[in-house]
């Protein structure tokens, strides 16, 4: 498993709460007004794009449905953020648990640029390396992961303000964040699932800012997941697997007897973590959670789709073979995730930070023997040949 929580190691279990910021708790059956998701001038409708840039696509969050929370409290959570950022190493060394809080609520929007930089560390990364990211764009880079990163231009959210047009500025931004990777990882080179990575990021912030987030992001949270061979991902696969069992031993049996492995359904899940699997406000819940308590995260998002996917009897009726037990997985309804409901069952589950620990350990210890088993095998057929 990667590394669990790069932003400060904590045992605190998921489900302590400190309630000194009930004030600014939203409260429940709060009504707020609904925006029109269509909109008319002179007769002709409109094009709409919601209120994270999108214009359509399974991304494009209706405004109907949007998760809102009220001004006034939005605001003092605005305050609490500014007041712990120009205290960062003070909170995040004393009142770790507080900043945790206040992540698992949600960061505010006009704060998370700056928030998720301080989180992971990549401010005081950009702020010791000043000109990096310019001298590597300087380069010319590696000319087979350049054509790899302009094939891929156009797939990260066409249906995005940003990312629409071929030559517009979200596309070229997002050539030089990935250019600027290939040049600083030149062993891992470019992968595929760190394009919409870096999209996600320029939505947020500017080019340089977004490169060392990223270098961050595959650095320090998921070292190795974009390597060649993937193994850091196929051995969080089986950890992940592991948790299944332990957390519903009906679900791990179907995966079993249908021979569902973990590379199938957990590959774009963990390494576009989540990007391409939920509904975009959750994504940026999820996110701000990962930021702060690492990638123990993803495995608890993952629990509670396989929860949602594959939760009842009735459910899993419907998964008569492999190809539909995917399929469910891959497509759970929008309805089925929203946002507070995502983060309230990921902060539910019983799976504790040493059960991962302990079964990555496990997982960790299997793969071990079998490489130890493999080298013995190759040793015994080179002394048959001789």
């Amino acid at each position: 498993m990667a590394n669990s929580n790069p932003a400060r190691m904590d045992h605190h279990e998921y489900y302590e709460h400190d309630d000194d910021d009930s004030e600014d708790e939203v409260p429940r059956n709060h009504h707020i007004p609904r925006l029109s998701p269509s909109r008319k001038f002179n007769g002709t409708a409109a094009q709409v794009v919601d209120r994270y840039g999108f214009i359509g696509g399974k991304q494009f969050t209706n405004p109907e449905d949007e998760h809102r929370i009220p001004p006034e409290i939005l605001r003092k959570r605005e305050l609490k953020w500014l007041d712990m950022m120009e205290n960062w190493e003070k909170w995040m060394s004393k009142r770790f648990k507080k900043v945790k809080d206040r992540c698992r609520k949600g960061i505010p929007s006009s704060i998370r640029p700056k928030a998720w930089q301080y989180l992971c560390g990549s401010k005081f990364m950009l702020d010791h390396n000043r000109g990096k990211y310019d001298h590597y764009l300087s380069l010319p880079g590696d000319p087979k992961c350049l054509d790899d990163i302009k094939k891929d231009l156009d797939r990260q959210f066409p249906q995005h303000e940003m990312f629409k047009n071929k030559d517009g500025y979200g596309q070229e931004d997002l050539f030089f964040v990935l250019k600027a990777y290939s040049i600083h990882k030149p062993e891992e080179g470019y992968c595929q699932a760190q394009a919409p990575l870096a999209a996600l990021l320029l939505m947020h912030m500017p080019a340089e800012q977004a490169f060392w987030c990223l270098v961050s992001i595959c650095e320090k949270y998921l070292p190795g997941y974009y390597s060649p061979g993937l193994e850091a991902v196929q051995l969080d696969g089986e950890v992940l697997y592991g948790l299944i069992r332990k957390m519903s031993p009906a679900i791990h049996k179907l995966l079993k007897t249908q021979r569902v492995e973990p590379i199938m359904y957990m590959t774009e899940w963990f390494m576009c973590v989540y990007t391409r699997s939920l509904p975009w406000g959750c994504v940026l819940r999820v996110w701000d959670i990962f930021f702060c308590e690492g990638v123990k995260v993803m495995f608890r998002v993952a629990l509670v789709l396989f929860k949602t996917a594959l939760g009842t009897p009735e459910k899993m009726s419907e998964c008569p073979s492999l190809y539909e037990t995917i399929e469910k997985l891959r497509n759970i309804s929008p309805e089925e995730l929203e946002e507070e409901y995502v983060v309230r069952e990921i902060l539910r589950l019983s799976i504790s930070e040493r059960d991962m620990e302990k079964e990555h350990q496990k997982q960790l210890s299997k793969r071990r023997s079998a490489k130890e088993k493999g080298k013995g095998k190759k040793k015994d057929t080179k002394k048959q040949k001789t």
